[in-house]
């Protein structure tokens, strides 16, 4: 009963959805407020019924219902209860109902936080929102039906993909939805605009907020995926450029040239088509990595799907929906063009460098992606296209956002670079070249990979600081004044500051293990001991183990420091799942400030032989530490009353 009751409620979410896009388009071409209005109340019926439509899948999940194909196809009555809740998302059907459910979650927020957006204006967002919303109902509900039931009655289902029975998988897919979907809301307010015809300070005050919202989303579910991936999958990094992985980063990249184009925008009422094109193709590169991960075109450890017809629908409604914001752009961006002088060294000429080299390296990102799948096409040949070609491609780019990002914290408006700024940015652009000099002098190698990191690392950090040192007068006025000043900061002053330094902490964490990891991989006999860098390990033995739904080979191996100082006992196993008849490998790893000890077991050589594989890994709990930062410092520009959704007005002023 509960099954058709989500069944029912998906079918009625798609017809709603089709009749609040003709309520809302009636009302705005006839400036019916009383239909505007119920074009809110629809899309918070709207997103209700889809939450009871995917509990409806939960519950299919947890009561083991094998009449549902999805559920006989990833789920198994032997698997423990968290995976059978988190695999309603690991797979496609059911995260694909996700999707529509965070859809419909964001159009009922517009509905709901938009109290001082204009009528007329919040009514045409809601519809472009549900229009979106309709078109991946239509894909969800007859290419992907969640609860399409079989005829035949199975006892046991095929279980989950063992590499999925992680707890990464409670909060890594989450999060990254929420981070693609939430960039429809930047893109749904920007046809919004493009279909009024009115593009003001206001509108960019309202789309930065959704911005850095879906920003901050996708900042924590890349970071988790990285983590995820570098405990799990055994290989001992944390970034590997796998197809789905620059599916995620493109919108990140480019949601991050949005804020900074947005303020713009905000501040000074320029690049305004510029800030609408890029709320487009954030949201675009959100449709792509969908289209990437479900298609099948190119291969990822993160594929759902590989049905090249689920493929054409996507495409299809890619193309429908970019297509369609790309024409009103068209017809548009010549009535919104403003021409707004500034100096050549300013703020503005900052974050327009900034938009343009992020730009360049989501270009790169781009190419390296979708090349291989180009040239299959055109000349049925396969290639790849790895690490070394993004590394050499994408970081200079990197370096030279890492450069500028100081000066343009400190540049005013409009104005000439003032030469007291150098006051400030001199001294910590020498102190970061000397830092860099010490490092390069003490390292055991003539590697340039870590001292020109941290050269950057610590010109970004204290970079960020700069600004604060200088907006507060810290060395010029008195210190009841500066404490004054420091107690009033805006809270997106601090989120600017923290945000900036997370970043150079994430530079430093990569250059850091980029130049110093060490590997050894060896085959080792129970009771040898061998050294791998400053650290001595010893196999004590090998043990089997019965897991809940597995059955592992745990290798147990201590850990000495130099001078034979107990550190830790390391357990890296092998699993072997039965159901699937699928063996994985659980990496063991000694978490520390400065670094991070990985072991990994691999295949038997002998009777008492096994393959190690030992990495040392420095300061790559940095990375992620960069990365909590830097979504922290955009949590806190959330908090600030003057960017906080709900609080901007047509009546308020330009700053």
């Amino acid at each position: 009963m509960i099954i058709e009751i989500g069944h029912l409620s998906l079918l009625l979410a798609l017809t709603l959805s089709s009749f609040t896009i003709l309520i809302s388009t009636l009302g705005y071409i006839n400036n019916w407020l009383n239909f505007e209005k119920l074009t809110f109340s629809l899309s918070s019926i709207i997103f209700f019924i889809l939450l009871i439509s995917f509990l409806s899948l939960v519950y299919g999940f947890l009561i083991s219902d094998f009449s549902l194909i999805t559920v006989w196809q990833n789920s198994h009555t032997s698997k423990p209860l968290i995976y059978k809740i988190t695999g309603t998302w690991g797979n496609h059907e059911g995260s694909m109902l996700l999707w529509v459910l965070l859809l419909s979650f964001f159009g009922a927020l517009i509905s709901w936080f938009g109290k001082h957006l204009d009528i007329s204006f919040k009514n045409v967002a809601v519809g472009v929102q549900t229009s979106i919303l309709f078109l991946f109902l239509c894909f969800l509900i007859f290419t992907s039906n969640p609860f399409e039931r079989t005829d035949i009655f199975f006892n046991e289902g095929k279980g989950l993909n063992p590499i999925l029975q992680d707890p990464g998988l409670a909060f890594h897919p989450p999060f990254l939805y929420l981070g693609y979907v939430g960039l429809s809301v930047a893109f749904s307010f920007s046809v919004a605009a493009l279909i009024i015809g009115k593009i003001d300070s206001v509108w960019a005050r309202w789309v930065r907020p959704w911005t850095l919202v879906a920003w901050i989303f996708l900042t924590i579910g890349i970071a988790l995926g990285s983590w995820w991936a570098y405990y799990e999958l055994g290989w001992g990094g944390w970034w590997f450029w796998d197809p789905v992985e620059n599916a995620s980063f493109m919108p990140w990249l480019t949601s991050v040239a949005l804020l900074h184009s947005a303020l713009v925008t905000e501040k000074r009422d320029s690049l305004k088509n510029w800030t609408i094109l890029l709320a487009i193709i954030a949201f675009s590169f959100s449709l792509v990595g969908t289209f990437i991960v479900r298609s099948g075109v190119l291969t990822s450890v993160h594929s759902f799907a590989n049905d090249p017809t689920r493929g054409v629908w996507l495409l299809f409604m890619i193309s429908l929906i970019v297509g369609v914001a790309l024409v009103l752009f068209s017809f548009r961006a010549s009535e919104l063009s403003k021409n707004i002088t500034f100096s050549l060294v300013s703020r503005e000429s900052a974050l327009i460098s900034n938009n343009l080299l992020l730009m360049v390296s989501t270009i790169v990102v781009f190419i390296g992606t979708l090349w291989p799948l180009l040239i299959e096409i055109l000349f049925d040949e396969k290639i790849s296209v790895g690490a070394p070609f993004f590394n050499k491609a994408f970081t200079p780019f990197m370096v030279i956002l890492a450069m500028i990002l100081p000066l343009g914290a400190v540049l005013p408006w409009r104005k000439s670079f003032n030469l007291n700024y150098l006051k400030v940015l001199l001294p910590i652009f020498l102190f970061s070249l000397f830092v860099g000099v010490i490092v390069f002098d003490i390292q055991h190698n003539n590697n340039l990979i870590a001292p020109v990191g941290i050269i950057l690392s610590v010109w970004v950090i204290l970079g960020a600081w700069s600004e604060f040192f200088v907006k507060n007068k810290i060395f010029s006025t008195s210190y009841n004044l500066v404490f004054y000043r420091v107690y009033h900061m805006r809270a997106s002053d601090w989120g600017k500051i923290i945000a900036h330094s997370g970043f150079g902490i994430i530079i430093f964490g990569i250059s850091s293990i980029t130049a110093w990891e060490t590997e050894d991989i060896r085959v080792v006999r129970i009771g040898e001991s061998f050294s791998v860098g400053t650290y001595k390990f010893t196999l004590n033995d090998v043990i089997n183990k019965n897991g809940p739904n597995y059955v592992s080979t745990v290798g147990i191996l201590n850990v000495v420091d130099e001078k034979d100082n107990y550190v830790t006992t390391l357990e890296p196993e092998k699993r072997f799942f039965p159901t699937q008849s699928i063996t994985t490998t659980e990496a063991s790893i000694d978490n520390a400030f400065s670094r991070d000890i990985y072991i990994v077991l691999g295949a038997q050589q002998g009777e008492f032989e096994w393959v190690v594989r030992t990495y040392i890994k420095p300061f790559v709990n940095w990375i992620w530490l960069g990365a909590f930062i830097l979504s922290l410092g955009g949590m806190l520009s959330i908090f600030d009353k003057k960017v906080r959704i709900g609080i901007a007005s047509r009546k308020e002023q330009v700053v």
